[in-house]
């Protein structure tokens, strides 16, 4: 195998297919990627038992072949190599890499007992890749961290006609956002459904690494989801359960709402939250068209007051783990939000408009005395 590629392609696809690398691996191969040059064409593949990564770059392949090296070593190269073009080929029982003056030699690892890649599920439809990305961000925020439970860990992504539902939570919050896409080979009306969960940690690195790769076609079957846009392939397997539905917790019959600017409210909640010890919580009281923002206890307190409109009620005071409010206000990418309150102590339920295809489920906490 022999091959000419400029340094920036190189590391790019690289680095796109080194993602899916275990950090760890009782099995040496799992740590490889695959350089397969063939035809004017270079593609780069790498995969762990539960993710799979597959990219093509042009190249100038002068000798077609197939090696496979140590992935991460690979990158480290990568990123030290001068600008400019670069020379790969399999010399003996090593890959020879060089750019400019600079030479590098990789031991090559055994072909045969690296395993094939996972084929495609069958696919399911398309979705714009700058919606998704940003709707996965959207969501993640909610996404629990504790691998005991691991389908807390993980982003809902159901399908229904041309409605696509990713969601997440942690139990103490819960994300929603809805956004369109493109089902194919099925009848108007019919989009056929599915409701599966994806690790929140994959669905994320996937969804960022598609944000400029244009329209990507969504795979799907029982057991894993993948995802193809030009150049580009990944799978990832399922996480096995369900989340709990979210319908009933997010109707919450009659409440109150306050609405208010999203930026200076962000800004407020960071300010008055360097005097909360810990989680302690960042209070808002919300009275006719303003909310007095208040944290800490005793002599270390902060506040500030900022215009906000009730309806609903002629006042309300709730709070919230400052965190969880962060993230949750984080998230939205609109001016403005509307808060949707039940009370102290109960549900409240953020939105960018009345009825928004972004909701965020907080619960509040004991207000400060």
């Amino acid at each position: 195998m022999e091959f000419r590629i400029d340094s920036s392609v190189l590391t790019d696809a690289v680095a796109w297919a080194a993602r899916v690398l275990p950090a760890r691996s009782p099995v040496p191969v799992l740590g490889g990627l695959l350089l397969d040059a063939a035809d004017g064409r270079l593609r780069v593949s790498g995969l762990d038992y539960e993710a799979s990564a597959r990219i093509e770059v042009e190249a100038d392949t002068v000798r077609d072949g197939r090696a496979l090296v140590l992935g991460r070593r690979l990158l480290d190269i990568c990123k030290v190599l001068p600008k400019g073009p670069v020379e790969c080929a399999v010399e003996g029982a090593r890959l020879s890499v060089t750019g400019g003056d600079a030479r590098f030699g990789l031991s090559l690892l055994p072909l045969d007992d690296y395993p094939a890649q996972p084929e495609l599920p069958a696919f399911r439809g398309v979705v714009d890749t700058d919606a998704f990305a940003a709707a996965v961000g959207q969501v993640a925020v909610a996404a629990g961290r504790d691998d005991s439970l691991p389908v807390l860990t993980g982003i809902r992504l159901a399908l229904d006609g041309t409605t696509m539902t990713l969601a997440a939570t942690d139990r103490y919050r819960y994300a929603v956002r809805t956004l369109e896409w493109k089902p194919e080979g099925e009848e108007p009306g019919d989009g056929g459904g599915a409701d599966v969960v994806v690790p929140a940690r994959r669905l994320t690195e996937i969804a960022r690494s598609l944000t400029s790769a244009g329209p990507v076609r969504l795979a799907l079957d029982g057991g894993s989801i993948g995802f193809e846009s030009e150049g580009t392939r990944t799978t990832t397997r399922l996480l096995d359960g369900r989340l709990p539905r979210h319908d009933k917790l997010f109707s919450l019959g009659e409440h109150a709402v306050a609405a208010t600017e999203r930026a200076p409210l962000v800004e407020a909640v960071k300010r008055v939250a360097v005097v909360a010890e810990g989680d302690s919580p960042v209070q808002l009281a919300f009275a006719g068209d303003t909310v007095q923002l208040q944290a800490g206890y005793e002599d270390d307190v902060a506040s500030q007051r900022l215009p906000a409109l009730l309806e609903g009620a002629e006042s309300m005071t709730v709070a919230f783990n400052p965190g969880y409010l962060l993230d949750a206000l984080g998230s939205f990418d609109t001016d403005s939000v509307r808060i949707h309150l039940l009370g102290p102590g109960q549900r409240a339920l953020i939105t960018d408009r009345e009825h928004g295809v972004h909701q965020h489920l907080l619960m509040s906490v004991k207000p400060l005395v």
